[in-house]
């Protein structure tokens, strides 16, 4: 019979019968506490992934061939609103404070059970089973519990994918996702505050999500446990990175950066591989990538800016919270009226110059903290000692730009301890400790990119730094130039500045130099910024050596 000839029942029973076994997975069911009369997609394919999908209210595809979907009113992560358990396990590990809260165990048995029983009446469930991390010796088993196939296809996008061998002897997890996040927490429950809630285990290797659909908490969520297991357990270091390394030499390169300085554009480097985007760990053996695909902003996202990317967006990706023409379905990325934060999910395979697998086993050659100063203060590129790499990782450092937020109107100091503040679950100053001793292990060099504004602020007329003068000084840095350049002193800072970099003016790598209204605004400017960088150090500063500290600003 020609599938034309299939008429409606025929074809919905032939749905059923090669989605749905004809022997449910009954163990399973029961070992999660799951309504065993539910259909359980456990380990779709992407196709029936795409038709469970487009029974979601909302959801569509795109004229490129993405998954459209919605993630509700919560349209990025709630860090107000995660927990971390008080255990005994993990207590006395925690970085305790305003990143990580504190929620009791009977709160979480209230959490865990107000999950379990939203997934309990669902009529359909999705399991995914995956890994991250790329190195088999390191790498942890999660599974993903989940009532929409949305949530169940960006996982299966974001973590490394088994082999149909390695599913087959999956085994229990590691580490366990609920994600019931159309059902609201109780806002009433000790250490709550609100009826979105995003708590994580270690005892029990779970997380439970509550009160937000937002695809993201789930990501972040692994990279947390990645930042309290790895360092634990292995003794390795897991960094909020992009890394790349390169053809001819096989050299390695980490990125940090928050976003808006360039981390995922400088670590698309044709001349390079691409070995992530977001999420490492560096270990005895070199650097793998904990996830198996890539989450890009899709803000003004075009083919001539970012066409890896854009060309990533098709068939098995998922566009998150766009807007797109209702007849065409073409995706309008400057349209930002649901929210900035537009983003896309994709296996790294879809870029053409990744590495697959993910994962290098050199160490890295170069170490790059990025940042996107707007005040027009900082040097576009600066040689750094492994004090001041400490120093200026646990600050994380780069601009809240002027006109982002209602009043604020002069550019703003952001610090993120480590380039990734939200997702610690240790002290800064542990990680920075190790990047210190795997630098001085490896002989890695170190160096601070300022991608932001010269001769004066954003606010007073100055220009951003050229893309091409960034790379320029980044081929600089590669091919060796830069380590056996003359350097001069940056006042206050304490930086080492090249005073010539092939390919860039010199004017440009000297701030004072190229500063507009004079020298004695300059040095205002400078004293302004290293005020705000020791201010935001004493909140480590009762870890740090009498070295980091004296590795920051002098005034």
């Amino acid at each position: 019979m020609s599938p034309t000839a299939i008429d409606l029942q025929q074809l919905n029973a032939f749905h059923q019968k090669v989605t749905k076994p004809s022997n449910p997975n009954k163990v399973i069911t029961t070992q999660l506490g799951l309504n065993p009369d539910a259909i359980i997609r456990h380990n779709p394919s992407v196709p029936a992934l795409y038709e469970d999908g487009l029974l979601e209210k909302g959801t569509t595809i795109s004229s490129s061939g993405a998954l459209i979907a919605y993630s509700g009113s919560k349209t990025g992560r709630s860090p107000k609103d995660k927990r971390i358990v008080d255990e005994e396990t993990s207590r006395d590990e925690i970085w305790w404070g305003p990143v990580n809260k504190k929620v009791d165990e009977e709160t979480w048995k209230i959490s865990k059970s107000r999950a379990s029983d939203y997934l309990r009446t669902r009529e359909k469930i999705f399991i995914i089973d995956a890994f991250a991390g790329w190195d088999p010796r390191y790498r942890i088993k999660v599974r993903i519990v989940c009532a929409r196939a949305y949530h169940a296809l960006f996982m299966k996008n974001m973590l490394i994918q088994p082999t149909e061998e390695e599913l087959k002897n999956f085994g229990e997890p590691d580490f366990t996702v609920w994600n019931a996040g159309q059902f609201p927490a109780n806002a009433y429950t000790k250490s709550m505050n609100s009826g979105t809630s995003v708590q994580i285990n270690f005892k029990a290797m779970e997380m439970v999500i509550l009160g937000t659909e937002y695809a993201g908490e789930m990501k972040k969520g692994i990279f947390t446990v990645m930042f309290y297991l790895m360092p634990i357990k292995y003794k390795i270091l897991t960094l909020h990175s992009s890394a790349n390394q390169g053809i001819k030499d096989q050299d390695v390169t980490l990125f940090f950066g928050l976003s808006g300085t360039g981390k995922t554009t400088l670590s698309a480097d044709p001349n390079r591989k691409l070995i992530g985007d977001d999420e490492h760990c560096w270990s005895d053996h070199g650097v793998f990538n904990i996830e198996g695909g890539c989450y890009a902003k899709c803000i003004d996202l075009s083919p001539e800016k970012e066409p890896e990317i854009f060309n990533a967006i098709k068939f098995g990706s998922v566009l998150e919270n766009i807007i797109y023409d209702p007849i065409t379905r073409v995706v309008d990325y400057s349209d930002k009226s649901i929210t900035e934060n537009t983003r896309c999910a994709y296996p790294i395979n879809y870029i053409p110059s990744a590495k697959i697998p993910c994962l290098a086993d050199s160490h890295p050659k170069n170490i790059i903290l990025l940042t996107c100063d707007a005040r027009g203060v900082l040097p576009p590129v600066s040689k750094l000692s492994n004090a001041q790499v400490m120093y200026h990782f646990i600050s994380g450092y780069t601009s809240k730009m002027a006109g982002t937020e209602e009043g604020v109107t002069e550019p703003e100091a952001t610090f993120s301890s480590c380039f990734g503040q939200p997702f610690l679950a240790l002290h800064p100053m542990r990680y920075a400790q190790q990047l210190s001793d795997k630098m001085t292990q490896h002989k890695a060099s170190a160096w601070l990119l300022n991608t932001g504004w010269t001769g004066q602020s954003v606010t007073k007329g100055g220009k951003r730094c050229p893309l091409k003068y960034t790379r320029s000084i980044l081929d600089s840095i590669h091919n060796g130039t830069l380590a056996n350049a003359e350097y001069e002193t940056f006042p206050i800072f304490g930086l080492q500045v090249p005073k010539s970099v092939p390919g860039v003016p010199k004017e440009i790598l000297n701030p004072a130099a190229n500063w507009v209204d004079g020298s004695k605004d300059f040095t205002k400017e400078v004293n302004n910024l290293a005020s705000l960088f020791l201010e935001n150090f004493t909140k480590y500063s009762d870890k740090a050596t009498k070295e980091v500290i004296a590795a920051g600003p002098q005034l």
